[in-house]
């Protein structure tokens, strides 16, 4: 089967236990390897949240966009919460892919199961929203503390809110400037004004030993943000 795989993290959860984008599509190809799958393409939205509709996950729509073509025949996943984090949102992209006529698969064995409707098996679909309900709350509930903590911590004066920009670093609650990061952003200045695309200037980054806060490669969307900030 042809398969097109999706990538996602979120602004906030960049080293989410881990698994990172290249985590995440090392597993999406070990996995379409060990089915008999070939991959097509593989799309990410990186810093986006997944509770946000299509509108600015172009990772997503460029990899829907090859169901919808007729070029891939399904989409996989690394975890069901890369696809949407919100349980509504999930299931309208859900249905959006089997309106088109793909399937979506999770390497998780433990998803894997709950993924396909069968009307002889309604309990499929009600496992499946029970599990993303549950996991919504518990989200939400670890962004309830972290935004208490970040609170408090904002009212005695320190760095609070969300991760330092690429060329600083926390130190005792005070934003300084990081060395080595600081040298990579005097690197992507000159490609920059040298004219590199964002694409050619993250393989040369990449080449050079230059690395991002939490990923082991750059990726154009990432380094876009930066490039807008210098």
């Amino acid at each position: 089967m042809r398969i097109v795989g999706y990538l996602r993290v979120s602004t906030d959860r960049q080293a989410e236990q881990g698994h990172g984008l290249d985590v995440q599509e090392r597993t999406i190809r070990d996995w379409a390897r060990r089915h008999g799958h070939r991959l097509v393409g593989i799309h990410r939205d990186e810093g986006v949240s997944g509770s946000n509709g299509l509108g600015s996950r172009i990772g997503l729509a460029d990899a829907l966009e090859l169901l919808r073509d007729g070029k891939a025949d399904g989409i996989v996943v690394y975890r069901l919460d890369r696809l949407a984090r919100e349980l509504v949102v999930q299931e309208q992209i859900l249905a959006e892919i089997k309106r088109m006529g793909g399937q979506a698969f999770s390497t998780s064995d433990a998803e894997a199961g709950y993924l396909t409707d069968d009307p002889n098996d309604p309990a499929r679909k009600l496992i499946r929203q029970v599990l993303g309900a549950v996991s919504e709350y518990e989200r939400s509930m670890v962004a309830l503390r972290l935004r208490s903590g970040r609170k408090r911590k904002a009212e005695k004066g320190g760095f609070a809110y969300g991760s330092p920009h690429y060329g600083t670093r926390a130190v005792a609650g005070e934003l300084v400037p990081d060395e080595r990061e600081q040298a990579t952003l005097a690197r992507i200045r000159e490609l920059r004004d040298a004219g590199l695309s964002l694409r050619k200037m993250a393989e040369v980054l990449t080449a050079e030993g230059h690395r991002p806060k939490r990923a082991e490669r750059w990726h154009p969307q990432s380094l876009a943000r930066i490039v807008a900030r210098l």
